[in-house]
């Protein structure tokens, strides 16, 4: 039997405009976990992406896998984990997503518990709050999720995304609370109204694969990035210099302050070149659709 594995987890984007806590999308951005059975609970952090002054009590990893394994009645045993990301911490690729599907992970190999797919979206997504980043960490590919009143996670997953996507991180943070706290608590109806049918436009075009109906949807959101605006960098001026570089549209990704574009893949040399001298103070990535969702490799 073996005693060590290797589990990789995409991190993911998130609403893609409209698609409010409900549309993700799986990116090949990695966060990676070496774990191995060892005599008592050891974190080796590698890189600039992972959390620091943390204690393994409040580990997000041990946390999460301790409350999964107690939920089945088992014990977490004791582990050595060394961890690497690809996503910084609060910039919106969904950092936090993919460290709960890890620490899910985590808990059913070292606790035997079998859990399904189904388990492992419904507890992701019970413990996010929305479903729209975890399924993407789970699934990888483009998710459309809903999420009912006991936890019950319903997910169209759509895969063979011909696209690519390039991020624009900036320097700052952003918490998801304090973006959400930006939002209106309550619209008016027919405002209500022209938001959903502008995220259920964005959701066809996505399953259509309509790239150039997906750009327009993307950036027709009401329900959080007329709100969130005024809190990222640069947020017009890298819409306005992303469409006439060739972009099909640009969007926050998750509650920001990272911008996200999609953009045709015969264009990607010129669109980063051009991106990368307007805007020096970001950290741009050339990014594609994960077509794996969570990984485990014994070693």
């Amino acid at each position: 039997m073996t005693s060590k594995w290797q589990i990789t987890v995409p991190g993911s984007t998130a609403n893609l405009g409209p698609g409010f806590d409900s549309i993700g999308l799986g990116l090949s951005l990695y966060l990676n976990l070496t774990v191995s059975l060892a005599n008592e609970w050891e974190f080796i952090h590698t890189g600039e992406n992972v959390p620091a002054d943390t204690t393994v009590e409040s580990h997000l990893l041990y946390t999460i896998a301790k409350d999964v394994a107690t939920r089945y009645a088992k014990v977490l045993p004791p582990c050595r984990v060394e961890m690497t990301s690809e996503l910084p911490l609060a910039r919106g690729l969904g950092s936090s997503a993919a460290a709960i599907v890890g620490a899910i992970e985590l808990a059913n190999i070292v606790c035997d518990l079998n859990l399904s797919q189904q388990d492992k979206l419904n507890i992701s997504s019970q413990i996010e709050g929305h479903p729209d980043n975890a399924t993407a960490s789970v699934l990888g590919g483009l998710t459309i999720s809903a999420m009912d009143e006991e936890g019950i996670v319903d997910t169209m997953h759509i895969t063979d995304i011909d696209a690519s996507f390039v991020v624009y991180i900036p320097e700052v943070e952003l918490k998801t609370a304090e973006a959400r706290d930006v939002l209106p608590s309550q619209f008016d109806r027919s405002y209500a109204v022209r938001a959903s049918a502008n995220a259920n436009m964005l959701a066809a075009a996505l399953i259509a694969k309509d790239y150039e109906r997906i750009g327009r949807y993307m950036e027709a959101d009401l329900f959080h990035e007329p709100f969130r605006a005024k809190l990222i960098p640069a947020f017009s001026t890298i819409h306005e210099a992303a469409k006439n570089a060739g972009a099909y549209g640009t969007a926050l990704s998750g509650a920001g302050p990272t911008l996200i574009s999609i953009i045709p893949n015969n264009i990607t040399e010129s669109f980063m070149a051009s991106m990368r001298k307007q805007f020096p103070n970001h950290t741009i990535v050339l990014t594609k659709a994960d077509p794996y969702g969570i990984r485990v490799s014994p070693l």
